[in-house]
């Protein structure tokens, strides 16, 4: 999907054609068709595909799931994966297979142990967990596999992960990634054995009660001096595995924050669309940008305010015009 040349050391790899990607959200039921040609005609040419596996708490060790299972939705099941995998292709949209842990109450930011034996513990069910589906990644050829994300608390632990990546990679001859979130990524140290530099980029854009394109770009400016010394040193290209903003007045502040957490937020289309105006204006055109995942896109369209999600919004036209400029 892409070239890299790695300039001498010390100056920044180039990625070209980039991965114009969405997080694919899995639907309920089997596609009905014409969901990939309208994401096509956005210019997108990329997804993620996201199943879960389920964890107790933040300090359980256990960790739950099935590739196949009848508690699923289809579009996470294996054979919903498959099939999604099959029509993006159809019409030349590539897929990463990106598995999430899902915390009772909490997210995998704040998975810690708290011992060693529960560590160790985790770990060697982490390692199933993600082998399964490193697996099924390898035997329906998705080139594109994420093998963690946003777990912040784990991701210091170098030795840990890099046992899981060298078993990932016996398994699986595709590309790979961890998704660091964006208070993550600057403290990794095993990135030299991934392929590309993964961040969840929500990164704060503007405190201003009425944020302009000129705050967000400014603020842009400091998180790639953050993004661009990791890239110096591990000479990697950069996919940002997410990111993504509310269509509400407070979307630059917190874009992290889920939309039901943003109490009585001001819904707000353009503040959405400025968000995107300025990853591209500020981001997009840098050499070691290889993608980014906008989160997120519903086959079946948009249903609710407030969201993440750009379809039908001025967002979708601003990453469709940039999109399609490529």
């Amino acid at each position: 999907m892409g070239f890299i040349w790695f300039f001498p050391e010390g100056e920044m790899p180039v990625w070209s054609q980039k991965l114009k990607g969405v997080c694919w959200v899995g639907s309920r039921k089997p596609l009905s068709g014409g969901e990939f040609a309208a994401l096509k005609a956005t210019g997108a040419n990329a997804i993620s595909q996201t199943p879960f596996g389920w964890q107790e708490g933040t300090d359980s060790p256990g960790i739950r799931w099935q590739v196949e299972g009848d508690r699923q939705w289809w579009g996470e099941s294996g054979t919903g994966i498959q099939v999604t995998l099959d029509s993006a292709e159809s019409h030349q949209i590539s897929n990463m297979l990106k598995p999430h842990l899902w915390v009772r109450g909490s997210w995998p930011g704040e998975i810690e142990m708290k011992s060693e034996e529960d560590w160790n513990r985790w770990f060697e069910n982490y390692e199933t967990f993600i082998l399964d589906y490193a697996k099924l990644a390898e035997r329906i050829s998705i080139p594109y596999l994420c093998i963690g994300t946003e777990l912040e608390k784990s991701s210091d632990r170098e030795e840990d992960w890099r046992k899981i990546i060298a078993a990932v990679r016996q398994i699986y001859k595709g590309k790979i990634v961890y998704a660091a979130n964006f208070t993550e990524f600057e403290h990794i140290q095993f990135w030299d054995a991934l392929d590309f530099i993964g961040i969840q980029a929500y990164f704060p854009l503007s405190d201003k009660e009425v944020p302009t394109l000129n705050h967000m770009n400014q603020a842009w400016k400091s998180h790639l001096k953050d993004i661009e010394s990791v890239v110096k040193k591990f000479q990697k290209p950069v996919i940002f595995t997410e990111i993504g903003y509310c269509n509400t007045h407070d979307a630059a502040k917190e874009p992290w924050v889920w939309p039901n957490e943003r109490g009585e937020a001001q819904i707000s289309e353009e503040i959405q669309a400025l968000c995107y105006e300025s990853f591209f204006e500020s981001v997009w055109d840098k050499s070691w940008m290889a993608g980014a995942y906008f989160w997120k896109w519903y086959p079946e369209g948009k249903h609710r305010d407030p969201d993440f999600s750009p379809q039908g919004l001025k967002a979708e036209t601003v990453m469709k015009q940039y999109f399609l400029a490529d």
